[in-house]
């Protein structure tokens, strides 16, 4: 086995692991004392509200119900009308996290992982600390500044137990950039968030024993921070020593070190440059803007999020979205905010035929139940997977990630050893079904998954018609297998 040494040329050297291409699609777990009030707007996703207003606008109305904590404060916010009407104005955040620990007490986290593993996920990531600094572990390392400010049972632990036992791997997060225990900065802007950033060498030794004794306990397979790391910590000896505890571990982007202090207090361009370039990096994730914002030393993967790549990369990326457009559980969307079913396959389909990964997201409520409207979604894309999982399990992009179909359908195709893959979003309303651009020989074999024995073919301009079946269901994507590649 490789050994890493705590420099930046040796953890570049990691490979990334066959299981993380393979996976394609992981659940991403947002559970903490945010999950009491559960709240927030309803003001649409990410990408979609800073395309149409601005940075301002989206702290302003945060639909991130996780993010209850920092909205409650910004004056006039509709979460700090909320948490006013509800709470009484002298209610603080900190009081959500005994209420936590109550409606807890009965949290089952088998069903969990039963309901991931019939979801066809392959990972899981779950939220060991969010921004309010909140720990989900019984850490040996509590928080100077709010001590009892943890969970009363290892859900990090019990729920790592159950995934693996479903035959998933297990990824933990950490927020190393915010900790609003450390740090309580009211953030209005993306210039705002970067000087949140807590910058005194004590913030910087907790985050680093934290994750030091997250993998000691749990071995993740995946290590995902968020929002950036303290400028202070040393992240090549972090990386090496995990590779070598785990070696086939991963590492996202988003341990990015800045340090602005002063940044708070400038105007004009530099302050207005910082925004439109976390801006850019949102709203146009294959961009330069993207690759600086979430540059960091080194990283196995990029993270858009609420968003997807147009074209196939070479790197590895995983794209992070809620099934709604909080990633913590809000009361307040409705079952009709949820992405369909279908707009879900396709959805991962698209991902997938770019070489990405799809970490979808639910947030249970303050009592472990995970929503009905949540749960549907998750077992009708497992059933689909069910079916058509070998179109997606295992493939690698293809030379072109997109097609049409003759009616008009998009394609998205991936391949895998000696086979191409064509997956037809949505149900073909004609007899017969026309793909372009797909090579063919007299040897060339067609199945439509989930029919045992090949279909008649036959040359149509550059590609090929076959007569489908009439017994198709009235499924929301159709995959055929065309063997060989």
């Amino acid at each position: 086995m490789h050994t890493y040494q705590p420099t930046l040329a040796s953890v570049k050297q990691h490979p990334l692991p066959t299981w993380f291409e393979d996976a394609k699609l992981g659940i991403f777990v947002h559970w903490g004392p945010y999950s009491v009030p559960g709240w927030a707007p309803r003001t649409g996703n990410l990408r979609e509200v800073i395309i149409r207003h601005d940075d301002a606008h989206w702290f302003a109305h945060n639909p991130y119900a996780e993010w209850y904590c920092q909205a409650m404060q910004i004056t006039g916010s509709p979460t700090q009308r909320y948490h006013a009407e509800t709470y009484g104005t002298h209610t603080p955040y900190a009081a959500f996290g005994p209420q936590f620990n109550a409606a807890a007490r009965g949290w089952d986290p088998w069903a969990w992982g039963d309901l991931f593993r019939r979801a066809g996920a392959r990972y899981v990531v779950m939220v060991t600390k969010h921004h309010d600094g909140f720990l989900m572990w019984p850490s040996a390392v509590p928080n100077p500044h709010r001590p009892d400010w943890h969970a009363a049972r290892d859900f990090v632990g019990e729920l790592t137990e159950a995934v693996r036992i479903n035959g998933l791997r297990m990824g933990l997060y950490y927020s190393g950039g915010l900790d609003f225990t450390f740090k309580d900065v009211v953030i209005r802007d993306f210039a705002d968030m970067l000087t949140a950033i807590p910058t005194d060498p004590g913030y910087a030794t907790y985050a680093d024993a934290h994750w030091r004794e997250l993998i000691k306990r749990y071995a993740p397979s995946v290590l995902w921070n968020d929002i950036g790391y303290p400028a202070s910590a040393n992240l090549p000896a972090l990386f090496a020593d995990y590779y070598n505890a785990v070696s086939d571990g991963v590492v996202n982007d988003r341990f990015m070190q800045i340090n602005l202090p002063g940044f708070r207090n400038l105007t004009g361009l530099p302050r207005k440059l910082i925004r439109w370039l976390i801006r850019r990096a949102i709203t146009h994730p294959q961009s330069l803007a993207a690759r600086l914002q979430t540059g960091g030393l080194h990283c196995d993967f990029r993270t858009p999020e609420y968003a997807i790549y147009n074209n196939v990369t070479t790197q590895k990326w995983e794209t992070a979205r809620g099934l709604g457009a909080s990633f913590g559980y809000n009361r307040n969307e409705h079952a009709d905010d949820f992405i369909s079913v279908k707009e879900l396959i396709h959805l991962l389909a698209d991902v997938v035929s770019k070489n990405g990964n799809l970490l979808l997201n639910v947030g249970p409520m303050a009592d472990g139940t995970i929503p009905a409207a949540q749960v549907a979604r998750l077992e009708g894309l497992g059933a689909w997977l069910k079916v058509n999982g070998e179109a997606i399990y295992g493939t690698r992009p293809w030379q072109q990630a997109k097609g049409r179909t003759g009616e008009g359908l998009a394609v998205r195709f991936t391949q895998k050893a000696d086979v191409l893959y064509a997956i037809v979003l949505g149900r073909p309303q004609a007899p017969q079904l026309e793909i372009p651009a797909v090579p063919l020989t007299n040897t060339t074999r067609v199945y439509v998954l989930g029919y045992n024995a090949p279909f008649a073919w036959t040359p149509h301009s550059t590609g090929l018609r076959l007569t489908l079946p009439r017994t198709l269901p009235d499924t929301p994507a159709v995959a055929l297998k065309i063997v060989p590649r």
